[in-house]
Formats: structure tokens, C-alpha cells, sequence
């Protein structure tokens, strides 16, 4: 069972790899870059993912939730992110910041907090293993 789960973890991985950045739903919309994708050989069934997230000037992402199972760090690369999961208040984080999303979160305000300078966040997910949706845009 273990080699099964090394050899999903590496074909994914591989995957993602190839996939390179996803592109934004439009000018105004954030990049999202896999970045490292992992099974976590001492928690059966979580696998660790990585995704580098670039905000050009203004760009926002929409509305979103993650994965059932995600719990999720993310921290500011470079520029001012702003930020409100579920009914906390919208704050803005600076490079070297970072907040903490547990699973089931709403994510309803993510966005460069810049028009001039974009903004790059790394975000660090613990999901099961069989997750293969990371975000799902939030019906409005």
C-alpha cells in the first residue's frame, strides 16, 4: 500500500510539474503555479501541496472554499495581500506575513492590496490524498 501511495504522490507531483502556472480566468484574476506535491508517509491518506499564487496590480481572486479536507497556511512572498476568511475582518498582510484557513473556510476577500505592485503568496495545504480540486469559486 505504501508503494501505491509513493507512486500516486510521484505521478502527481509529475503532473503538476508539467502543468505549469494555471492561467487566470481573466486580467483581473490571479496566477496559481503548483509548486510541490507530496504524500505524507506518517499520516496515511494527507498529502501536502504547494501553490505559488501571483496577483498582478488590482487582481483579485473570486469567492472561493478549498478542498473539504484542506487546512491551509498561507504566507506573503512579496507586496501587500488583503485577506477575510469566513466573518473575520478583511486585514492586509505584508511580505513575511501569514494567516492560517481551516477546513471549510470562506474565502471571500483575497486580493493584491496594490494597482502599482503585485504580490505573490505561497499557500501550504495538508488534504486527503484523493483531493484533486484544490479552490472552488464560491456560488454567489
Amino acid at each position: 500500500m505504501k508503494r501505491s501511495i509513493n507512486r500516486a504522490a510521484t505521478a502527481l507531483t509529475v503532473a503538476i510539474l508539467i502543468a505549469g502556472p494555471v492561467p487566470a480566468h481573466d486580467a483581473e484574476r490571479e496566477s496559481v503555479t503548483p509548486k510541490f506535491a507530496h504524500a505524507l508517509a506518517n499520516i496515511p491518506g494527507k498529502s501536502m501541496r504547494v501553490v505559488e499564487v501571483d496577483y498582478a496590480p488590482g487582481a483579485s481572486s473570486l469567492p472561493h472554499t478549498h478542498a473539504p479536507s484542506a487546512f491551509i497556511y498561507a504566507y506573503v512572498l512579496s507586496g501587500e495581500v488583503e485577506s477575510k476568511v469566513n466573518d473575520g475582518e478583511t486585514r492586509r498582510y505584508k511580505a513575511g506575513e501569514s494567516w492560517f484557513e481551516a477546513p471549510g473556510a470562506v474565502h471571500s476577500i483575497s486580493r493584491n492590496a496594490s494597482d502599482t505592485v503585485p504580490a505573490r503568496l505561497l499557500a501550504v495545504f495538508v488534504v486527503d490524498t484523493d483531493e484533486t480540486k484544490l479552490t472552488t469559486p464560491v456560488k454567489e
